[in-house]
């Protein structure tokens, strides 16, 4: 779909999913050109990147928007990032996929706004070549199948002028638009609570060391204290209700926790190159400090509570939502049945684990028997290599005789000759 069709269609009022960057500012701008009326929605997701979202909606409105609205959505952020963790949903290279897991958010949060208004068509900045167009466009299909979705990127006349960002920058300085001057030349940042992605620019030449990146919500590992620290986190039924001792709710959980493993460099400055849904690959830097931080305490519980059967299933699911997140397909029913099939799992995650924080890295450190033992934990001394347990080690005699069988009925055939 192009500009001129929406014109055709009697189209005037556009609501934006906006962010302030250069994308927002140049589509915005130029669908003003365009004789639209522009309204442009952000969501508040906690973006670190920014000192106060006031000044995005200064930017918007210096863009030509005819309003800027702040639409509030951490708390559901951190409810969606809670689900990522409690399915250790992480995608190629074991990344948490928080932009993925944004959009639907950001959507949800914005349609609202577009009905109360009487708006019917949503755009973004999103690139034809990326995942978030198709984020965009299957949450705005599912919850309102009736809104259009129109995308600047994919419109022919609109690449035609911005064949990519240096013409978007030329573009805005030209006319004297308010973007942001720090690193749009170098690279594009998307943030919320849950973590940055850091893509484009000088970062798609893979040549490029990335340590030119500056993090925002922590530092490289290598910048870190000389200092280990411990945390633990309480876990009840599958939420972390307590960090170090202090209750804390959702939100203030995720900010504490990106605070405490930030600064130790966790989480910060993961480096992919991952597979777009596309079918292109890209290259991107990744930081989500507090999600690797509570993630990694919450597997800790799953090893201890989980057997063979349920870590199997568990395994299954968690990679379907981890596709399934990265793919923009967070609101539908393949991924409501995955998580409604981990929610006895989930149930049985409680107990209290502490972690060592050092230059980057997690190691375990101990459960935490003083606030109660993991009520679900299999781990007994069964195992053990010393005279305790309920397990006799002569009884495993039968069970190697029985997994034997198949091994030399497969060994007479494989090797009639040999032997071997």
């Amino acid at each position: 779909m192009n500009w001129r069709e929406l014109k055709e269609k009697g189209v005037t009022l556009l609501g934006g999913a906006v962010s302030g960057g250069l994308d927002s500012c140049t589509a915005t701008h130029w669908l003003t050109s365009k004789g639209f009326e522009v309204h442009g929605f952000t969501v508040d997701l906690g973006q670190p990147d920014e000192e106060s979202l006031d000044g995005i909606v200064d930017r918007m409105l210096g863009c030509g928007a005819q309003d800027a609205v702040i639409v509030p959505a951490v708390e559901p952020l951190a409810e969606a990032g809670l689900a990522v963790i409690q399915s250790q949903a992480r995608y190629e290279g074991g990344y948490w996929n928080t932009t993925g897991i944004a959009r639907p958010v950001t959507v949800r949060a914005i349609l609202p706004e577009l009905r109360a208004r009487g708006i019917e068509v949503l755009f973004h900045g999103a690139t034809g070549r990326g995942n978030d167009q198709v984020r965009f466009q299957v949450a705005t299909n599912i919850l309102n199948p009736s809104a259009t979705v129109y995308a600047p990127w994919r419109d022919p006349e609109f690449v035609r002028q911005f064949p990519g960002r240096q013409q978007m920058l030329e573009y805005c300085e030209a006319n004297s638009l308010p973007i942001k001057p720090s690193s749009e030349s170098r690279y594009s940042t998307d943030a919320n609570f849950l973590g940055l992605t850091h893509e484009a620019g000088d970062l798609e030449d893979i040549t490029i060391p990335p340590t030119f990146v500056e993090p925002g919500m922590g530092v490289w590992a290598w910048d870190a204290p000389d200092r280990q620290e411990v945390v633990s986190v309480r876990w009840e039924e599958g939420v972390p209700v307590e960090l170090n001792g202090e209750v804390l709710g959702p939100v203030a959980m995720f900010q504490e926790a990106n605070r405490l493993a930030g600064k130790h460099g966790v989480g910060i400055g993961a480096h992919v190159v991952e597979n777009r849904f596309v079918g292109v690959k890209s290259r991107g830097i990744y930081e989500a400090p507090g999600m690797e931080l509570l993630g990694q305490s919450y597997e800790y519980l799953l090893q201890l509570i989980l057997d063979r059967r349920a870590r199997e299933l568990f395994d299954l699911l968690s990679k379907v939502i981890s596709v399934q997140i990265y793919q923009g397909y967070w609101l539908d029913l393949a991924t409501s049945a995955a998580l409604a099939a981990l929610a006895p799992i989930t149930k049985l995650v409680s107990g209290t684990v502490a972690v060592r924080l050092y230059k980057g890295e997690i190691y375990f450190e101990a459960i935490e028997e003083a606030t109660g033992s993991v009520r679900h934990s299999l781990y007994t001394d069964d195992s053990s290599m010393e005279a305790m347990g309920n397990y006799d080690h002569s009884d495993a005699e039968g069970f190697l005789k029985v997994l034997g069988i198949s091994a030399k009925n497969f060994g007479e055939r494989q090797f009639p000759a040999t032997g071997r």
